[in-house]
């Protein structure tokens, strides 16, 4: 079923369609998770040092930190904020401070490191998720705060999770909408395959129209191919009138040369001659006037059951050749007997003129199998089929390559299969099936 096909347009187009969601999504995503991030490590700073400044405030009025404050040493520091302090404390200099009026004038130092604040966030195990500030307030003294990231970082999952479920639940709507978008898309281009398929078959009527549609890809598609099939009808059309006229115009004057070759001496070297190549011409000149007939769709079978074996045994008999016949549980079968009569003689001629001998007829249910022990079928004929006027390779001997394409044409008049395959041990083999074919 074209629907439940992976390989299907619809499904290629809707894929597209959720990698490009994916995409999108994922950028977004990372974008709004990235500020997120930013945002919320800035409000744990600046909560932080808000402590800090308040910690470090109370404690130059009291000369305590706050019940929540740690005081701890430099050693006591974690060493991302010893780290931090030390480089403040090496790049903060000296300030003079102005003496207060009526005192001495002087130079007055306060702790190197007072005024210098640093802030970590550890989000590393054992200690999940804090927000780390010091500030100097003394020689080896320092504040230390302490504050709890997870209310930030648990919104940060939410939001992450929101986003995964926002994009499922986007693809959960996109891929079937994008399937079912390109639905009238796949109708048209399932149309125009059913229909080139006609016309290989050989209705040549057969077009896709594109009345009413929209001028798009698929349209001119169409359009090209309705084209094709109106200009290769013309050319076929034309191959057929001209066969026909030419078999036509031929047989009058042909008439007049075999009429004209019976008056002549019958133990005449010469007049054999004439009278061999005069009946090689009729045979061509008919051949020629019935593929114009099975080219214009004028033949019907007219069917009948006729006991096979009997009656291609009484065929190859008549054909005055050297032909093994053999039969293995050969059917009665409902069909034309003069067009399977033809089809055999044209088998057995062709294997007689372009194979070599044993040639041997196999009569096997409703099966025809024709075996000749020459060259075998060129590569060109089993790929294709027979052609007119082509015998494929010369060393299948001279002719006018007829023959199978009026046993191909009379096949499908019956509705039958015929095959050309080369047998392994060498040989060619033409089997014609006569069992109904499945519709």
């Amino acid at each position: 079923m074209d629907f439940l096909n992976p390989r299907a347009l619809r499904w290629k187009i809707a894929a597209l369609a959720a990698a490009a969601c994916c995409a999108v999504a994922a950028v977004v995503g990372f974008l709004v998770h990235d500020a997120t991030r930013e945002r919320g490590l800035r409000v744990g700073t600046d909560r932080t040092l808000t402590r800090l400044i308040a910690a470090e405030r109370e404690y130059d009025r009291t000369g305590k930190a706050p019940a929540d404050i740690d005081v701890r040493s430099r050693d006591e520091l974690p060493e991302p904020l010893a780290r931090d302090l030390a480089t403040f404390a090496e790049t903060e200099t000296e300030t003079e401070r102005e003496p207060e009026t009526g005192a001495d004038t002087g130079t007055e130092t306060g702790p190197p490191d007072t005024g210098a604040y640093a802030t970590w966030y550890d989000a590393d195990p054992p200690n999940w998720f804090w927000m780390w500030g010091a500030v100097a307030v003394a020689d080896d003294r320092f504040l230390v705060v302490r504050d709890d990231m997870s209310t930030e970082v648990r919104s940060l999952q939410l939001l992450d999770r929101s986003i995964v479920k926002s994009v499922l639940a986007a693809l959960l709507f996109v891929v079937p909408l994008a399937a079912l978008a390109t639905e009238p898309i796949n109708r048209r281009l399932r149309h125009g395959a059913r229909t080139a398929r006609r016309i290989a078959d050989g209705d040549l009527d057969a077009r896709i129209g594109t009345a009413g549609r929209a001028r798009d890809e698929v349209t001119e598609m169409a359009s090209a191919v309705d084209d094709m099939a109106a200009a290769l009808q013309r050319k076929l059309e034309n191959e057929r009138r001209f066969t026909a006229d030419v078999a036509h115009e031929l047989r009058t004057p042909l008439m007049g040369l075999v009429t004209a070759a019976g008056l002549l001496p019958e133990d005449d070297e010469a007049a054999g001659l004439v009278r061999d190549r005069l009946r090689a011409l009729n045979a061509l000149v008919e051949d020629l006037l019935e593929i114009s007939r099975l080219d214009a769709g004028a033949e019907r079978a007219r069917l009948d059951p006729v006991p096979l074996g009997e009656l291609v045994a009484d065929v190859v008999r008549r054909t005055g050749t050297d032909t093994r016949v053999g039969t293995v549980g050969a059917e009665v079968v409902e069909t034309d007997p003069r067009r399977v009569e033809r089809i055999v003689v044209n088998l057995v001629t062709n294997a007689h003129r372009h194979g070599a001998a044993p040639v041997e007829v196999t009569v096997t249910g409703a099966r025809i199998t024709v075996r000749d022990h020459g060259p075998g079928f060129p590569a060109d004929l089993l790929e294709r089929g027979p052609q007119r006027f082509r015998t494929g390779a010369s060393e299948r001997g001279r002719g006018h390559g007829l023959g199978l394409t009026v046993a191909r044409g009379q096949s499908e008049v019956l509705g039958a299969r015929l095959t050309f395959t080369n047998a392994p041990g060498g040989g060619a083999v033409a089997t014609l099936d006569l069992a109904p074919r499945p519709a």
